[in-house]
């Protein structure tokens, strides 16, 4: 009996690791820059990510681990600058939290956007926001 706790223990651990890196490589490979680009035409109307230029929303040119509510020249939310100073930075995960629903990550946010639904297009336009540094 000991000996068969012990391979179910191995074989939890095992299928844990495996699961976590096929979900982590999974998330890696779904990021595509052109797809994201073809999303981001959603955001154009009030965002440009190649160039440092503030529009009716902030430049998003470099903000891969940039602080929230930071840009110099746009005036953010109270809510957005609050989140930034509480420690709110643009990685990943938290701009898929955002893009997928912005209202829910940061109360009080005036981006008045929905959010995207479909979690490659999340994924993509992430990817298409890291080509701009």
């Amino acid at each position: 009996m000991r000996m068969q706790r012990g391979n179910a223990t191995r074989f939890t651990r095992v299928f844990v690791i495996i699961s976590v890196a096929v979900v982590t490589t999974g998330h890696a490979l779904a990021q595509d820059a052109a797809a994201g680009e073809k999303v981001f035409a959603k955001c154009k109307t009030c965002h440009v990510a190649d160039q440092d230029k503030n529009m009716v929303g902030p430049s998003l040119k470099g903000v891969m681990g940039k602080q929230a509510g930071v840009h110099a020249g746009f005036k953010y939310s109270p809510a957005m600058v609050e989140a930034g100073k509480a420690g709110l930075v643009w990685d990943d995960a938290t701009l898929s939290e955002y893009l997928k629903n912005p209202k829910v990550l940061v109360k009080g946010t005036k981006m008045a956007f929905p959010g995207l639904k479909k979690d490659d297009e999340i994924a993509n336009v992430i990817a298409y926001l890291k080509q701009f540094p």
